[in-house]
Protein backbone atom coordinates (compact mmCIF):
# COMPACT_ATOMS: atom_id res chain seq x y z
CA UNK A 1 0.00 0.00 0.00
CA UNK A 2 1.40 3.37 -0.34
CA UNK A 3 3.31 4.63 2.41
CA UNK A 4 4.47 8.11 3.88
CA UNK A 5 7.08 8.27 1.18
CA UNK A 6 4.53 7.80 -1.84
CA UNK A 7 1.88 10.03 -0.33
CA UNK A 8 5.03 12.74 0.18
CA UNK A 9 5.90 12.71 -3.32
CA UNK A 10 2.28 12.67 -4.61
CA UNK A 11 1.81 15.63 -2.47
CA UNK A 12 4.41 17.47 -3.91
CA UNK A 13 4.22 16.44 -7.23
CA UNK A 14 0.19 17.98 -6.46
CA UNK A 15 0.71 21.37 -4.67
CA UNK A 16 2.24 23.45 -7.67
CA UNK A 17 -1.34 22.17 -10.22
CA UNK A 18 -3.86 22.93 -7.60
CA UNK A 19 -2.85 25.93 -5.20
CA UNK A 20 -4.28 29.04 -6.56
CA UNK A 21 -6.99 26.97 -8.59
CA UNK A 22 -10.48 26.14 -8.13
CA UNK A 23 -12.79 22.71 -8.57
CA UNK A 24 -15.57 23.56 -11.09
CA UNK A 25 -16.69 19.95 -11.49
CA UNK A 26 -16.53 16.84 -9.26
CA UNK A 27 -17.31 13.42 -10.47
CA UNK A 28 -18.34 10.67 -7.97
CA UNK A 29 -19.06 7.88 -9.72
CA UNK A 30 -18.00 5.34 -6.99
CA UNK A 31 -18.93 6.66 -3.80
CA UNK A 32 -18.92 3.13 -1.48
CA UNK A 33 -14.98 3.62 -0.86
CA UNK A 34 -13.47 2.89 2.55
CA UNK A 35 -16.35 5.60 4.30
CA UNK A 36 -19.37 7.26 1.70
CA UNK A 37 -18.10 9.84 -0.07
CA UNK A 38 -20.47 13.11 1.24
CA UNK A 39 -23.50 13.16 -1.34
CA UNK A 40 -22.89 17.12 -1.24
CA UNK A 41 -19.27 16.87 -2.30
CA UNK A 42 -20.10 19.11 -5.28
CA UNK A 43 -22.02 21.75 -3.68
CA UNK A 44 -19.32 21.80 -0.90
CA UNK A 45 -16.10 22.16 -3.13
CA UNK A 46 -16.83 23.62 -6.58
CA UNK A 47 -15.49 27.22 -6.99
CA UNK A 48 -13.27 27.57 -3.97
CA UNK A 49 -9.82 28.28 -4.32
CA UNK A 50 -7.22 25.72 -3.45
CA UNK A 51 -4.95 27.69 -0.61
CA UNK A 52 -2.52 24.30 0.02
CA UNK A 53 -1.55 20.74 -0.19
CA UNK A 54 -0.71 19.15 3.21
CA UNK A 55 0.41 15.93 4.41
CA UNK A 56 -0.91 13.85 8.04
CA UNK A 57 0.90 10.65 8.26
CA UNK A 58 -0.57 8.75 5.10
CA UNK A 59 -3.53 11.20 4.71
CA UNK A 60 -3.45 14.21 1.92
CA UNK A 61 -4.92 17.02 2.85
CA UNK A 62 -6.32 19.51 0.46
CA UNK A 63 -7.01 23.11 2.16
CA UNK A 64 -9.62 25.37 0.46
CA UNK A 65 -10.87 28.58 1.51
CA UNK A 66 -13.98 27.12 3.24
CA UNK A 67 -12.89 23.25 4.57
CA UNK A 68 -10.39 20.71 3.68
CA UNK A 69 -10.71 17.56 1.52
CA UNK A 70 -9.46 14.66 3.31
CA UNK A 71 -7.97 11.82 1.15
CA UNK A 72 -6.33 8.52 1.69
CA UNK A 73 -5.20 6.22 -0.82
CA UNK A 74 -6.22 2.94 0.70
CA UNK A 75 -4.18 -0.24 -0.49
CA UNK A 76 -4.05 0.58 -4.35
CA UNK A 77 -5.52 4.10 -4.51
CA UNK A 78 -3.43 6.85 -6.34
CA UNK A 79 -4.57 10.50 -7.16
CA UNK A 80 -3.54 11.44 -10.89
CA UNK A 81 -3.07 14.60 -12.93
CA UNK A 82 -4.51 14.54 -16.40
CA UNK A 83 -4.90 17.15 -19.46
CA UNK A 84 -7.45 16.11 -22.19
CA UNK A 85 -10.89 13.70 -22.21
CA UNK A 86 -8.91 10.81 -22.28
CA UNK A 87 -10.32 7.53 -21.85
CA UNK A 88 -12.04 6.64 -18.09
CA UNK A 89 -10.37 3.75 -16.10
CA UNK A 90 -13.11 1.93 -14.02
CA UNK A 91 -11.47 2.66 -10.88
CA UNK A 92 -11.60 6.38 -11.76
CA UNK A 93 -14.03 6.89 -8.38
CA UNK A 94 -13.85 10.39 -8.09
CA UNK A 95 -12.45 13.43 -10.49
CA UNK A 96 -12.11 17.00 -9.66
CA UNK A 97 -12.20 19.24 -12.73
CA UNK A 98 -9.96 22.94 -12.37
CA UNK A 99 -10.74 25.81 -13.50
CA UNK A 100 -7.75 25.34 -15.97
CA UNK A 101 -9.37 22.18 -17.69
CA UNK A 102 -7.10 19.64 -15.98
CA UNK A 103 -8.93 16.93 -14.12
CA UNK A 104 -7.63 15.50 -10.69
CA UNK A 105 -8.79 11.58 -10.79
CA UNK A 106 -9.06 9.11 -7.61
CA UNK A 107 -8.18 6.07 -8.84
CA UNK A 108 -8.67 2.95 -6.38
CA UNK A 109 -9.18 -0.35 -7.40
CA UNK A 110 -9.77 -2.04 -4.07
CA UNK A 111 -11.87 0.49 -2.56
CA UNK A 112 -9.79 1.06 0.49
CA UNK A 113 -9.24 4.87 0.32
CA UNK A 114 -10.94 7.85 1.09
CA UNK A 115 -12.30 11.04 0.25
CA UNK A 116 -13.53 12.80 3.18
CA UNK A 117 -14.37 16.90 3.69
CA UNK A 118 -14.70 18.72 6.98
CA UNK A 119 -15.15 22.52 7.48
CA UNK A 120 -13.11 22.30 11.11
CA UNK A 121 -9.50 22.04 11.40
CA UNK A 122 -8.43 18.82 9.95
CA UNK A 123 -6.58 18.19 12.83
CA UNK A 124 -9.41 17.65 15.04
CA UNK A 125 -11.05 15.50 12.58
CA UNK A 126 -11.34 11.34 14.40
CA UNK A 127 -9.17 10.21 11.63
CA UNK A 128 -6.35 12.40 12.60
CA UNK A 129 -6.61 13.74 16.12
CA UNK A 130 -4.68 10.81 17.83
CA UNK A 131 -2.52 10.04 15.65
CA UNK A 132 1.40 10.16 16.51
CA UNK A 133 4.07 12.69 15.76
CA UNK A 134 5.82 13.00 12.07
CA UNK A 135 8.83 11.17 12.14
CA UNK A 136 10.72 14.00 10.18
CA UNK A 137 9.39 16.73 12.90
CA UNK A 138 11.47 17.72 15.21
CA UNK A 139 9.72 16.05 17.54
CA UNK A 140 10.37 12.61 16.91
CA UNK A 141 13.61 11.57 17.80
CA UNK A 142 15.50 9.09 20.09
CA UNK A 143 14.50 10.44 23.69
CA UNK A 144 10.68 10.29 22.62
CA UNK A 145 10.80 6.77 21.33
CA UNK A 146 12.67 5.70 24.44
CA UNK A 147 9.95 7.79 26.86
CA UNK A 148 6.99 5.82 24.67
CA UNK A 149 8.50 2.13 24.61
CA UNK A 150 9.13 1.90 28.47
CA UNK A 151 7.57 -1.48 29.59
CA UNK A 152 6.18 -2.34 26.43
CA UNK A 153 6.01 -5.81 25.82
CA UNK A 154 5.60 -6.12 22.26
CA UNK A 155 8.09 -6.41 19.41
CA UNK A 156 9.68 -2.97 18.24
CA UNK A 157 8.38 -3.61 14.67
CA UNK A 158 5.07 -3.33 15.46
CA UNK A 159 5.91 -0.41 17.88
CA UNK A 160 7.13 1.66 14.78
CA UNK A 161 4.11 0.39 13.07
CA UNK A 162 1.62 1.85 15.94
CA UNK A 163 0.23 5.41 13.84
CA UNK A 164 -0.63 6.40 18.00
CA UNK A 165 3.32 6.33 18.57
CA UNK A 166 4.57 7.40 14.90
CA UNK A 167 2.45 8.13 11.56
CA UNK A 168 3.54 6.84 8.53
CA UNK A 169 6.28 4.50 9.24
CA UNK A 170 4.42 1.16 7.31
CA UNK A 171 5.88 -2.14 6.74
CA UNK A 172 8.14 -1.69 4.23
CA UNK A 173 10.21 1.29 6.22
CA UNK A 174 9.87 -0.56 9.50
CA UNK A 175 11.92 -3.25 7.99
CA UNK A 176 14.21 -0.78 6.82
CA UNK A 177 14.73 1.16 9.60
CA UNK A 178 15.29 -1.78 11.23
CA UNK A 179 17.85 -3.08 9.56
CA UNK A 180 19.76 0.39 9.49
CA UNK A 181 20.06 0.68 13.24
CA UNK A 182 21.16 -3.19 13.92
CA UNK A 183 17.73 -3.94 15.48
CA UNK A 184 16.11 -7.53 15.38
CA UNK A 185 12.31 -6.47 14.56
CA UNK A 186 11.54 -9.62 17.07
CA UNK A 187 12.91 -7.49 19.87
CA UNK A 188 10.68 -6.09 22.70
CA UNK A 189 9.98 -2.38 22.61
CA UNK A 190 10.57 -2.35 26.04
CA UNK A 191 14.08 -3.86 26.51
CA UNK A 192 15.89 -1.76 23.59
CA UNK A 193 18.18 0.77 24.96
CA UNK A 194 18.06 4.91 24.93
CA UNK A 195 20.92 5.21 22.46
CA UNK A 196 20.07 2.53 20.16
CA UNK A 197 16.33 4.72 19.74
CA UNK A 198 18.92 7.75 18.79
CA UNK A 199 19.93 5.49 16.55
CA UNK A 200 17.12 4.07 15.17
CA UNK A 201 15.08 7.43 14.87
CA UNK A 202 18.04 8.37 12.92
CA UNK A 203 17.96 5.79 10.66
CA UNK A 204 13.54 5.88 10.16
CA UNK A 205 14.61 9.61 9.25
CA UNK A 206 17.07 8.77 6.69
CA UNK A 207 15.11 5.66 5.04
CA UNK A 208 12.20 7.96 4.71
CA UNK A 209 13.90 11.11 3.22
CA UNK A 210 15.73 8.43 1.12
CA UNK A 211 12.55 6.58 -0.36
CA UNK A 212 10.75 10.83 -0.57
CA UNK A 213 14.27 11.28 -2.94
CA UNK A 214 13.82 8.28 -5.19
CA UNK A 215 9.91 8.62 -5.76
CA UNK A 216 8.66 6.28 -3.26
CA UNK A 217 8.71 2.65 -3.14
CA UNK A 218 6.73 0.52 -6.37
CA UNK A 219 4.78 -2.04 -5.06
CA UNK A 220 1.95 -3.47 -7.12
CA UNK A 221 -0.24 -0.97 -8.33
CA UNK A 222 2.01 2.09 -6.94
CA UNK A 223 2.28 4.98 -9.66
CA UNK A 224 3.49 8.63 -8.95
CA UNK A 225 0.82 11.75 -9.96
CA UNK A 226 2.07 11.23 -13.12
CA UNK A 227 1.49 7.55 -13.73
CA UNK A 228 5.49 6.52 -13.04
CA UNK A 229 6.54 3.94 -11.33
CA UNK A 230 8.72 5.02 -7.98
CA UNK A 231 12.30 3.45 -7.82
CA UNK A 232 13.48 3.01 -4.31
CA UNK A 233 12.48 -0.73 -4.39
CA UNK A 234 15.91 -0.92 -6.42
CA UNK A 235 18.01 0.18 -3.14
CA UNK A 236 16.23 -1.93 -0.56
CA UNK A 237 18.09 -3.75 1.73
CA UNK A 238 16.09 -6.39 3.32
CA UNK A 239 12.49 -5.86 2.56
CA UNK A 240 11.35 -8.64 0.01
CA UNK A 241 14.93 -10.08 -0.29
CA UNK A 242 14.38 -13.15 1.21
CA UNK A 243 17.66 -16.08 0.73
CA UNK A 244 19.25 -13.24 -0.53
CA UNK A 245 23.08 -11.81 0.54
CA UNK A 246 22.65 -9.28 3.10
CA UNK A 247 24.41 -6.37 1.56
CA UNK A 248 26.64 -6.22 4.96
CA UNK A 249 27.58 -9.26 5.68
CA UNK A 250 26.46 -11.50 3.11
CA UNK A 251 24.15 -13.51 5.16
CA UNK A 252 21.31 -14.67 3.38
CA UNK A 253 18.20 -12.42 4.37
CA UNK A 254 15.55 -13.91 6.61
CA UNK A 255 11.63 -13.84 6.26
CA UNK A 256 9.22 -14.33 9.10
CA UNK A 257 5.68 -13.22 9.85
CA UNK A 258 5.26 -10.75 12.19
CA UNK A 259 1.32 -9.48 13.22
CA UNK A 260 0.21 -10.80 10.09
CA UNK A 261 3.20 -8.72 8.07
CA UNK A 262 6.08 -10.26 5.97
CA UNK A 263 9.09 -9.71 7.95
CA UNK A 264 12.56 -9.44 6.94
CA UNK A 265 16.08 -8.95 8.65
CA UNK A 266 19.81 -10.03 8.81
CA UNK A 267 20.07 -12.41 11.51
CA UNK A 268 23.93 -11.47 11.72
CA UNK A 269 23.67 -7.98 11.47
CA UNK A 270 20.70 -7.18 13.86
CA UNK A 271 20.49 -8.29 17.07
Amino acid sequence: MPELPEVETTRRGLEPHLVGHRFIDITVSQPRLRWPVPKDLEKKVSSHEIQAVRRRGKYLLIDLDNGTLILHLGMSGSLRLSVGRNQKNPHDHVIFTLDNGSRLIFRDPRRFGAVLWTQSPPESHPLLSKLGPEPLSDGFNGDYLYRKSRNRKQNIKAFLMDQHIVVGVGNIYANEALFCAGIRPTRAAGRISQKRYQRLSQCIKEVLLHAIGQGGSTLRDFVNEQGEPGYFQLTLSVYGREGLPCPRCATPIKRITLGQRATYYCPRCQH
